[in-house]
């Protein structure tokens, strides 16, 4: 049997824990998790992608069984509002593409490159994909059982009490909890971590251990000396002030992201509240500026307390070196804008597992692992670092800096170059194989959502507009008379409903 040793709760830890108890027979895999008692959870509203429902699936546990616990919503859209003010609409969305968007999204994708040769075609990418619709008309992403389409959403959801949530179902499933102090990591001859010294309770021996001590790192960096690879220069932002609010009225099913002075702002639709940060870099606006920036924004005085966070945005050079796999903030943060660090935590845990399956529990395909979530960083990195590169603002050093950065990737730099000399944005995705996390209709959204184009064309033909031509709007309206509002999809959470 093979001892595992997790160092460190939250959300990441508890992933993890469920995860192996469900992958691995007890007779196979013990699995303990050390939490200390002193460091808590930051419980900010958080949103998810797609994949935390497949998380949810693999471990079987339903919606019914969770939301109401975590005080989630549904979440099948990211709304970006002025980022890009010289664009043909102030605001855009990137929607979770479903089963019923394959019967559209050509049109999307052919009427952007039609615009790029500078015929007038409509081009905003919410209007072409199913859930983006839903977002506008209010409604949720749970189907009638006559819908023959699989949607995918996200949730938004409290993350301290979705990390307590996961605590208590690994605790009943196996898993081993410990509260207390971890004092010293001990290492084998060879390098590789042998126990845990603890405050309290006697040493912890591991055959493997999972690092999620934060930003601090403390067995990857501090005992391994895995060195840290930033992203600084390809992305400015490292700290962040968050504020809550009142609960919405009625409860968007989207994420707002909404460019402010020196940065963007979140707002994550709880059902108890509404979960708003700052997120910035302080070598261009003090902290204090900050959070009075966000006051105004959000028209909150000071008898709410605000939080201020420090961000370290990169990754290891080793995701798993020794015996040790980084996950979660110890191995490695790229800034929340479209969501991607649960995504990140899930896609790490469940890559390890098939590879330390295939190798035998054994190290023996640690050096593919390693390139994989670099690579998948790397390309996560590239999408977010185009919605700064591509902005159109002008109120501020901040945005121009952003728009003069020359420090990005060969990879983006094809794509752009693909895009602006009106090549194939999708042929070249795949040549990249870049469709792991955004695809192509993901990079679609984001160029035409900029505005990305020439001007238009000084005689028009009047014809060669998809959108209009396979009549999308009327196809999409009537595929949304299957859902239900938003608020009724809370209050029905039937565990049939996952498909």
């Amino acid at each position: 049997m093979k001892n595992v040793v997790i160092v460190g709760g939250g959300t990441a830890g508890w992933m993890a824990a469920n995860l192996l108890v469900k992958q691995f027979p007890a007779e196979q895999v013990n699995v303990t998790l050390v939490e200390s008692p002193t460091i808590g959870i930051v419980g900010v509203g958080e949103g998810s992608t797609p994949t935390l429902k497949r998380f949810f699936q693999l471990i079987d546990v339903h919606e019914s069984d969770w939301m109401v616990q975590c005080n989630a919503t549904y979440k099948v859209n990211i709304r970006f509002v002025g980022w890009s003010p010289n664009a043909p609409f102030q605001d855009y969305s990137h929607p979770f593409f479903s089963q019923v968007d394959t019967f559209t999204e050509r049109a999307f994708e052919v009427n952007t490159q039609t615009r790029r040769l500078g015929l007038d075609t409509h081009v905003k990418p919410d209007d072409f994909f199913l859930n983006g619709i839903l977002a506008a008309q209010g409604k949720g992403p749970l189907t009638p059982d006559n819908f023959p389409f699989r949607m995918e959403y996200g949730y938004h959801f409290d993350s301290h009490l979705l990390g307590n949530y996961l605590k208590n179902v690994a605790i009943q499933r196996g898993v081993r909890h410990i509260s207390d102090e971890v004092i010293q990591v001990n290492r084998h001859a060879n390098g590789d971590v042998s126990t845990l010294t603890l405050a309290k309770h006697a040493a912890i021996n591991g055959d493997f251990f999972i690092d999620c001590s934060g930003f601090s790192s403390l067995l990857m960096q501090q005992t391994l000396g895995v060195t840290f690879k930033s992203f600084s220069d390809n992305l400015f932002n490292n700290a962040a002030v968050v504020l809550p609010s009142a609960a919405q009225k009625e409860l968007p099913v989207e994420t707002r992201s909404t460019a402010l002075k020196n940065g963007w702002c979140w707002s994550i639709p709880l059902t108890n509240r509404t979960g708003n940060g700052y997120v910035y870099s302080d070598a261009f606006t003090s902290k204090d500026d900050a959070e009075v920036e966000l006051r105004s924004h959000l028209k909150i005085g000071e008898a709410v307390e605000a939080r201020h966070l420090k961000m370290k945005v990169g990754q290891l050079t080793q995701h798993w070196a020794h015996n040790c796999l980084g996950l979660g903030l110890s191995q490695g943060f790229i800034e929340p804008l479209e969501a991607t660090a649960l995504h990140l935590v899930q896609v790490s845990i469940e890559m390890f597992i098939d590879k330390w399956k295939e190798g035998g529990l054994t190290p023996q395909h640690r050096d593919t692992f390693n390139r994989d979530m670099t690579q998948r960083f790397e390309h996560v990195r590239d999408y977010i670092v185009a919605h700064y590169k591509l902005n159109t603002r002008d109120d501020s050093e901040y945005w121009r800096a952003n728009r003069n950065n020359s420090h990005f990737s060969d990879s983006l730099g094809h794509i752009l170059d693909v895009w602006f000399k009106r090549g194939d944005v999708r042929q070249e995705i795949q040549r990249q194989n870049l469709q792991t996390h955004f695809n192509s209709s993901s990079w679609h959204c984001l160029l035409a959502g900029y505005g990305a184009f020439p001007r238009l064309a000084a005689k028009q033909p009047g014809t060669g507009d998809l959108y209009i031509e396979k009549q999308v709007k009327h196809f999409l309206s009537r595929c949304a008379l299957n859902f239900d509002s938003h608020q009724r999809n809370l209050t029905q959470h039937q565990p049939q409903r996952y498909v």
